[in-house]
């Protein structure tokens, strides 16, 4: 039994002692309409919505259907679905790095002193809620599995500050925020980091596309303002949703143990431990690793070199190897990251499969099933409404597919041959996609996972909050995205 089942076990909490999700039974008899319907949705998720896998396996059944439907053989598609199967190998291990190394960092003892230090700044319950928002907003432009860790983090060291009376679950919800609102807008995002990467693009994919730098896509103006529009936004409404210290529910309350986050103290006890701890072998590879990131950043241009996955994966680790200072610590941390990568290396695979059926399984008329659906977004779309059409889209398919660089290699064959078609920016397109696929994030709890793990809370704590964000940002960012489209002009791609 894991530490926090004991303390469930112990000490009943709030939400376990009525009828209902937890949000429910705590909620006040005049608590708003928005909150009733949040934790309706949130109580229907829990019980209706199975794992990730699930979802990934029932759209690969329904794109070799649909190949089918349109008159490749059974045989074509399975080909097809072999072939590509263990095409995303190199980015499968590229994403599973970011979640480690982000981890890694946000969990070494100096980032732990200085949340210990930053949970000092609030003076009130409702101001350190939207204290984390913003937190974890910033932090995932820069790295999103930091932004999950750190956030968390520094939501529990608020939580010990007990004369804050900081409604635990609402914290929970901003640290949140940072998946749910700009991360794929920032230098972690999936799909623009695979549009950079020559090696990274499935060879179908580069021939509709080309190369995409990230001066094209997450550093364009247009992006830039979104993404800050999204900041103040994310923050206010964490703010006002946030309970105040009267109806708030503290961690204590909840049940939830929120003592600091304890660090190996071993020593050394045999002459084959010495080097686990000591930094000789950490100053040894850091020194290696720079080096090598040294003539990376001197030989290219900065958005060029930093757009590299290898090279952003690579300064990551070392910070995590020097922060941790000895192998030991820094080993440890890693054990505890690989389970957040599960979902990642068992599904990308197939990701990669249905990429490949989509665009190699050939119908009766020799055209491919994205060549089909590219052609009825054409036809339903304009390229004045395609922005519109294509945030609605993605949004929707990534609450059923929720990995943002998984669902970028099925979608993107057919909605970037679209925006060839109907000449629409295709570095716009791509943050259309960044930005839209972040919405259901905040009503999905796939990604709440690690952050779960470190709060000791359900999906449904933190549902009724997220949804009450989901409702602010659909419209705003669907709205953004259509009115800054005008101000960008289409160029053809720069094919290899």
């Amino acid at each position: 039994m894991s530490r926090q089942e004991k303390i469930a076990s112990a000490t009943p909490a709030p939400q376990e002692m009525h009828p209902g999700s937890g949000l429910a039974s705590s909620a006040a008899p005049d608590s708003s309409a928005l909150e009733r319907l949040a934790l309706r949705v949130t109580a229907w998720c829990e019980r209706w919505y199975p794992d990730a896998y699930v979802f990934v396996g029932l759209t690969v059944v329904a794109v070799a259907l649909g190949a089918m439907a349109i008159g490749a053989s059974p045989g074509a598609v399975s080909v097809a679905f072999g072939s590509g199967f263990w095409s995303l190998l190199p980015f499968t291990m590229q994403m599973a790095m970011v979640a480690i190394t982000g981890y890694v960092i946000a969990s070494s003892p100096p980032m732990a002193r200085l949340v210990e230090r930053a949970a000092q700044l609030p003076r009130n319950g409702r101001s350190a809620v939207a204290y984390v928002a913003f937190i974890s907003v910033v932090a995932s432009l820069l790295h999103w599995a930091i932004s999950l860790i750190f956030a968390g983090l520094l939501a529990k060291a608020l939580a010990r500050r007990t004369e804050l009376r900081m409604d635990y679950r609402a914290a929970g919800a901003a640290a949140y925020l940072g998946i749910g609102a700009t991360w794929a807008m920032g230098l972690s995002s999936s799909a623009a980091q695979l549009q950079a990467n020559q090696a990274s693009i499935p060879p179908a994919l580069l021939q509709i596309t080309g190369v995409i730098p990230f001066s094209e896509t997450i550093f364009l103006w247009q992006s830039l303002a979104v993404t800050a529009v999204l900041l103040v936004v994310s923050t206010l409404i964490a703010y006002w949703t946030a309970p105040g210290a009267s109806r708030a529910k503290t961690a204590a309350e909840l049940g939830v143990a929120i003592e600091p986050a304890e660090y190996s103290t071993s020593v050394c006890r045999r002459p084959g431990e010495w080097l686990e701890h000591s930094p000789m072998l950490t100053i040894a590879l850091v020194a290696l690793g720079t080096g090598w990131v040294w003539h990376e950043l001197s030989g290219k241009p900065l958005l060029v070199a930093i757009s590299g996955l290898n090279t952003y994966n690579l300064i990551f680790l070392l910070v995590g190897m020097l922060l941790h200072w000895r192998p030991r610590s820094f080993l440890d941390a890693v054990a505890r990251a690989v389970p957040a990568t599960a979902g990642v290396l068992i599904q990308f695979p197939l990701y990669g499969a249905i990429a490949s059926i989509l665009t190699t399984a050939q119908g009766l008329d020799g055209a491919s099933l994205s060549h089909h659906l590219s052609t009825l977004f054409v036809d339903i779309s304009s390229g004045e409404s395609y922005p519109l059409m294509m945030g609605i889209y993605s949004s929707v398919l990534g609450f059923f597919v929720p990995s943002g660089g998984g669902k970028w290699i099925i979608e993107a064959p057919y909605v970037m041959q679209a925006a060839n078609d109907l000449h629409v920016h295709l570095g716009w397109a791509v943050q259309i996609y960044n930005a839209a696929e972040a919405l259901p994030n905040l009503i999905n709890p796939f990604w709440m996972l690690p952050l779960l793990g470190i709060l000791g809370l359900k999906a449904r704590d933190l549902v009724g909050f997220t949804f009450a964000q989901f409702l602010t940002h659909t419209p705003l960012v669907l709205l953004l995205l259509w009115a800054l489209a005008g101000t960008l002009q289409y160029s053809p791609p720069v094919l290899p």
